[in-house]
This record gives structure tokens, sequence and C-alpha cells, in this order.
């Protein structure tokens, strides 16, 4: 029997920096333009799919972009043992048109970490956040990951690691080498780049 009304969903997966995260790519729009991190179960709430994702025992972080997910596992899971059930698990609930975020209840609890440029922002602010976005979101996008603006305070930018970034071993190597280079040759007041820990 073929279903009709509903588009047939197909997802790939791509290796991400940190072999300990997969990033599961979907021809279907998830998240338009935003991307949200859940560290843990307990910040899954807001997202349907986050929540049943944690529901498998092997999954330690869910982070969700415009058109992918990105898995963190367990470091004694093998990917080749699980990416069957998670491929077919997503296709499913993405093909059954479930909700992939409840935006009023992420209302309720959303945490402001942005990335775009706001009215009171100062100059410095501004132009570390214009970087953020034109430059260095869509390289960590590629990876499975994003990185959040947090603050700027005497030359020193505070940035939050989130996807296949967090806790990845090359993210300092990036963050330091990449983002703080750049920043620095770009905008001369930023003197360091630090990550924060969720």
């Amino acid at each position: 029997m073929i279903k009709t009304g509903n588009p047939v969903i197909s997802i790939y997966t791509e290796m991400t920096p940190n072999p300990e995260t997969m990033k599961f790519v979907a021809n279907k729009l998830l998240y338009p333009g935003k991307s949200i991190d859940f560290p843990d179960v307990e910040s899954a709430g807001p997202s349907p799919l986050a929540t049943e994702l944690f529901g498998f025992p092997f999954i330690r972080a869910v982070f969700i972009a415009s058109n992918f997910v990105t898995l963190t596992k367990t470091p004694e899971t093998s990917w080749d043992d699980v990416i069957p059930s998670i491929r077919q698990f997503l296709k499913d609930y993405l093909e059954e048109n479930k909700a992939v975020i409840n935006e009023e209840e992420l209302a309720q609890v959303k945490q402001e970490s942005t990335n775009e440029v706001a009215a009171d922002d100062d100059d410095v602010v501004k132009r570390v956040k214009e970087l953020l976005e034109n430059y260095v979101k869509p390289a960590v996008e590629m990876d499975g990951g994003a990185i959040q603006f947090k603050s700027y305070n005497d030359g020193i930018v505070n940035l939050m690691l989130q996807g296949s970034c967090s806790g990845c071993p090359s993210s300092m190597i990036t963050l330091k080498a990449g983002i703080e280079g750049m920043m620095k040759r770009m905008i001369p007041e930023v003197k360091e780049v630090v990550a924060e820990a969720e």
C-alpha cells in the first residue's frame, strides 16, 4: 500500500570531527534557520523528538538544526551497531509528521544566548556576532555543531559549543587556531576567545 500526502523521508549519516557524535541529515527541514542543543534528557522537554531520542539508552546529547540532528552517544557504544535503528526511528518519526520542537514550551524555558545582533549591542559585540553568523556558523554546522555567543568583556569573547562541537577533541583547536585567530585579525579589540561548557 502506498501512503499519499506525506513525502518519503530519507536520512543519511555524516561523520563529525567528534568520534562520539554522528550527524543524521534529513531531506526535510526540522528546525528552519535555527538550532537548539539538549545536553541531557532533563533539558529535552520542549522537543518531543529529542525526548524520544533520549529513550535510546546510549544517547547522551541531542542537537537539532535546520535539516539535521547531531547525536552524541556513550563511549562504549559502536555507531555501526546503532545507526540503522536510529535512522529508521528518525525516518518513521518524520514521515508521521510528529512535532520536532514545541515552540510554546520552548519560549517558557528559552535561554537567551543568541548570535543575532541586538539594538543595544556595542560595536565590538555587533562585529563579533556578524563574524560568527557569516563565517563560523556555516562551517561548524557542516560538522554537526553550533557555536553560540555568550558574552564579551574586556577583550574576551565567551562562546558556548553545542552539538558535535561540545566535547569534541578538535574543538579547542578550532576555537583557538580558527575562530580566535580570525577574530583577532578582523576585530582588533578581541584579545582572547574562550569556551563555556554547558
